[in-house]
């Protein structure tokens, strides 16, 4: 199956390069690499400076590096040309421009969905990601009075409301179908017609507008909103306007808490994921390592330093299952 690795990597920054760099070591011979953005280490090259020292030890925090990787204290341009330097040189096989939407397990193995609707299959992941995810706003400006009511997932959403979903890809139509239930909803997308949404979303979505469950405003964006005593008054750019209890922009960009709990990642009460003493989540078998697990942040060396220890591990399972 060409969809079917030993390993698959989700996050292309410091954890996710040390997973493939020592999984390549260890002669893995499937292995893959999935990064939403057009290279590794997104968050280096987009919130540092190019003339910042990018230092090993955060915060004061010395560590010892495990792995194969040897980083040190350096500038911007070369730490990323070490990572370039290990992630290419060893000839890994990464995709970038590829979101992952969530890790589902099936059976014995885990399903990689991504945004533009293919699944990659392994029996072992390694969900390697930071906190710098941010959901895609609207170009226009959204009144700070209304921060409690427009949202960008569900969390906070209540029962019998009059929800507006903005947006066409599967966190659009998940979120209107489930809010269906107790709720008024309606969804908002500016094309005539849902394009993003995988086979199943897209069925259920479709039976739920015809059944009436879930309104929908297809082919129409919105120009403007303003908060209309505390409810959300919205324009739309065919003239007509309405007012909600509450908005949901789900436009793409999910936020790492939204991914984690797609992925079913148990979290503890300040939304870090819950890991044991081998970085596994309570999903067998799917990893987790990057600062998303350190409510204060986490440094590179950590982030080094896990993917080193879940690839040994992983490692060892795979050999104990070829005895």
């Amino acid at each position: 199956m060409d969809n079917k690795y030993d390993l698959i990597i989700v996050g292309g920054g410091p954890g996710g390069i040390a997973a493939a760099v020592e999984a390549a070591i260890l002669e893995m011979p499937r292995v893959l690499l999935l990064e939403k953005g057009d290279n590794h280490s997104t968050t280096i090259r987009k919130f540092y400076k190019d003339d910042k020292r990018v230092d090993k030890d955060y915060k004061g925090e010395a560590l010892d590096l495990k792995g194969n990787i040897k980083f040190e204290t350096a500038t911007k341009g070369d730490v990323l040309d070490l990572f370039s330097e290990c992630l290419f040189g060893n000839y890994i096989e990464a995709m970038f421009n590829t979101e992952v939407e969530s890790i589902k397990k099936n059976g014995e193995y885990l399903e990689v969905n991504t945004a533009d609707n293919k699944k990659y299959i392994s029996k072992y992941v390694v969900a390697s990601i930071g906190k710098m995810g941010k959901p895609n706003k609207p170009d226009y400006a959204i009144p700070a009075s209304l921060n409690a009511v427009v949202n960008f997932n569900i969390y906070k959403c209540k029962e019998n409301e009059k929800v507006l979903v903005v947006g066409g890809g599967n966190s659009a139509v998940e979120y209107a179908y489930l809010l269906g239930k107790d709720n008024d909803v309606t969804i908002n997308y500016r094309k005539a017609e849902f394009t993003r949404p995988n086979e199943k979303n897209l069925e259920t979505i479709k039976e739920d507008i015809a059944s009436g469950k879930v309104k929908a405003r297809l082919g129409v964006d919105i120009k403007s909103i303003e908060d209309k005593e505390g409810k959300v008054l919205v324009h739309y750019t065919d003239g007509i306007d309405d007012t909600y209890d509450r908005v949901i922009y789900a436009l793409g960009g999910v936020a790492p808490i939204d991914f984690l709990k797609r992925c079913n990642i148990e979290l503890d009460e300040h939304g870090v994921p819950i890991v044991d003493d081998k970085h596994e989540s309570s999903v067998e078998n799917l990893f987790v390592a990057g600062d998303i697990l350190y409510k204060s942040g986490g440094s590179i060396a950590k982030a080094l330093n896990a993917g080193f220890d879940i690839v040994k591990n992983v490692h060892s399972l795979i050999e104990a299952e070829a005895v």
